[in-house]
């Protein structure tokens, strides 16, 4: 599968969890805000092919005034073992403006309920890593 699929499939995921959290369509229709990606990070680990189906766990990291950052880890249906971890920082943008916003105080208050609750999880392996070649 080539890595663009992963991409569009992550994206699919970030769109339900953003409804779950709150800030999906609705958020956007009645706060004039959405989310947008700032920084990606993906490590492929497992071959998917395409038609193949795959479950998407997504882990809240982290949340701030502005931000929201997640991992989504990909298991193709059948296999136990993850094929690729993505690890993504969204930021809350005016859509008039065009700038990075504060979240309103309920919204807020909504994602740090939500990261009380994953920072009950284990952390996916691999946050945070960085590219480069070791010497």
């Amino acid at each position: 599968m080539n890595l663009a699929y992963y991409l569009v499939m992550f994206d699919a995921a970030s769109d339900a969890v953003f409804e779950t959290l709150g800030i999906g369509q609705g958020y956007r229709q009645t706060a004039d805000c959405t989310c947008f990606a700032a920084e990606t990070h993906l490590v492929y680990e497992r071959e998917m092919n395409v038609g193949d189906k795959a479950r998407i766990h997504t882990t809240v990291i982290d949340v701030d005034a502005k931000r929201l950052h997640l991992a989504h880890e990909m298991v193709q249906e059948g296999k136990a073992a993850r094929a690729c971890l993505q690890e993504i920082m969204f930021v809350n943008v005016n859509l008039t403006t065009r700038r990075v916003v504060p979240w309103a105080a309920p919204v807020l208050e909504n994602l740090q309920a939500a990261l009380a609750v994953h920072n009950l999880l284990q952390r996916p392996e691999k946050l945070g890593r960085a590219i480069g070649i070791k010497r």
